[in-house]
């Protein structure tokens, strides 16, 4: 007999405080949790409900290993709840913006709860089926069926599910996201993004404290032509669901698009310190990186060699087959690889750069981000043989990402490839070749998008451009260049202090001075150290 609790109110997570251990059973809410507003009707057993719209809340907050564990509680009061199984699975796919490929661990752990879920059909809605049928879309033959295939199997699904239900709010709010996820970085239009974010923005105004609408707000507009949509998000999410780490994270997606680094420094210390508290190790490193380029955008060079130094610890406690937070093993690894060149690029500290040292991870793109580093700060220094090394290295990288079939990563490799051959031709004398690789390298890095695990790349390949126009005496040239990179990252300092340079160069002594004055507002205010 299907159970609907459809006509129970919705619950207001801000509120849930832990009851006695004999009317709580297994449920984990903790005094003062507060994670939203989420009402996500079942037929499971009406006394399960409360529990199930927190799993649920957990879920949209991307704190994977907080919803895993409420959705077994859930299950450990009503084991024929089909959709608790369902919801672990989804929680085991983990952050959907992620394009990384999941491991053989997670997709298996997943695809268990998915057939788990499917076996309890019998117990489901018609409306439950959709879901658990739409979740095993994208652990369906695995092994031999690509991920972006599935991917978008599952947004189809998930879209036939809005399609024949169209009353049911948190089947748009998944869709939504669903779609953003599977938005080419190549389509400037950005069409499938504005469609999602208008679905959103709409509910958004009728459940202001739902937290998938800010989050996901925030998500579908990360990218440079639609960033300041998301500001009201941005500025809100961490104030609907405090309790997630992720929460204070993801605002700084936006802080990082629009050049708003003080704000970007807080969100992410505070989800630094909630992530450790969870053990959610991933998330801890995520943020770093956030933090780590915004304190570099500062110049606060104490703090973020203080961010660089914590990352080795954190490595020697995590585990990349546990789930934890939102950042899936990749954000953990790009966050070890990115923080040392970050912390040695941005301060031009070409030594440093040079010495780093690769390490060697199931995801090749991170590797490629050290061997960048090493090539770019070789080839400032005029050590030819070690910067053509590490480029060697970077196109092995891109033959390996290409034999995976890893197009979108392939190409940031071939843009890092690019600009590193464009330094190395520089300081072997071939001015030509360096002005054409690096206008390679920026044409394709502005046809394509970064990905949601970067505040940004480690040297915008339009500012590396502008750096280079400079080198061939080119001022009026490489100012067109630094500004170009402002519009797309604004508040950047290497970009801002190049056009500096090159308005003064080029004998332009009020646009030097307006730069300069940029400058001085960005890095004059300097918080005490958190």
């Amino acid at each position: 007999m299907i159970r609907l609790t459809a006509a129970l109110p919705p619950i207001v997570l801000a509120t849930l405080v832990a009851a006695p251990a004999a009317a709580q059973g297994h449920q984990t809410a903790q005094v003062g949790e507060k994670l939203g507003t989420v009402h996500f009707p079942t037929s499971c057993a009406p006394a399960v409900a409360p529990e199930m719209d927190r799993a649920v809340a957990l879920l949209h907050s991307f704190e994977f290993g907080a919803s895993i564990r409420a959705f077994g509680d859930v299950l450990a009061a009503d084991s024929t709840c089909a959709m608790a199984h369902w919801g672990t699975a989804l929680s085991r796919w983990s952050n959907p913006m992620a394009a990384m490929t999941r491991t053989p661990a997670l997709l298996a752990q997943g695809r268990r709860s998915a057939e788990a879920a499917a076996r309890l059909t019998d117990h489901a809605s018609e409306r439950e089926r959709r879901y658990i049928t739409a979740v095993g879309r994208l652990y369906h033959d695995y092994e031999h069926v690509d991920q972006q295939t599935r991917v978008a199997d599952y947004e189809r699904a998930m879209a036939d599910l809005v399609a024949r239900a169209p009353a049911d709010t948190e089947a748009m709010i998944f869709h939504a996201i669903a779609l953003v996820a599977t938005a080419a970085p190549t389509d400037k239009s950005y069409a499938k993004q504005r469609r999602a974010g208008a679905v959103l923005e709409a509910l958004w105004a009728n459940a202001p404290d739902h937290p998938g609408l800010a989050h996901y707000i925030i998500h579908t507009y990360d990218v440079p032509a639609l960033a300041s949509r998301a500001a009201a998000a941005a500025r809100r999410y961490a104030d609907i669901a405090p309790t997630a780490a992720h929460a204070q994270h993801m605002p700084s997606h936006t802080f990082t698009r629009l050049g708003y680094w003080s704000e970007s420094v807080r969100a992410n210390r505070q989800s630094f310190d909630a992530a450790l508290r969870d053990s959610a190790l991933a998330e801890a490193m995520h943020a770093s990186d956030y933090m780590e380029y915004a304190y570099l955008q500062l110049r606060r060079y104490d703090e973020a060699r203080d961010v660089r130094d914590a990352i080795p610890a954190l490595v020697t406690r995590y585990d990349p087959d546990v789930v934890r937070g939102a950042a899936p093993p990749s954000a953990a690894y790009f966050a070890i690889a990115a923080i040392p060149a970050r912390y040695a690029l941005e301060r031009g500290a070409w030594a440093d750069a040079a010495a780093l040292v690769p390490r060697s991870t199931d995801y090749p793109h991170t590797e490629a981000m050290t061997y960048f580093a090493r090539a770019l700060g070789a080839a400032r220094l005029g050590r030819r043989a070690e910067a053509r090394s590490a480029i060697d290295s970077l196109a092995a990288v891109e033959q390996r990402l290409g034999t995976r079939r890893d197009d979108y990563w392939a190409e940031q490799v071939r843009i890092q490839r690019l600009g590193a051959q464009a330094w190395l031709d520089l300081a072997e004398g071939r001015r030509v070749d360096a002005l054409a690789h690096m206008t390679d390298a920026a044409a394709r890095e502005d046809a394509t998008e970064k990905n949601a695990v970067t505040p940004g790349p480690l040297a915008p390949a339009r500012e590396l451009l502008g750096d280079i126009l400079m080198e061939l005496n080119r001022p009026a040239d490489a100012l067109a260049e630094y500004q170009r990179t402002l519009t797309k990252e604004p508040g950047r300092y290497r970009a801002l202090d190049g056009a500096r340079r090159a308005a003064s160069a080029a004998g332009m002594k009020a646009e030097a001075a307006r730069y300069a004055r940029q400058l001085e507002r960005l890095t004059a205010v300097r918080p005490s150290r958190p």
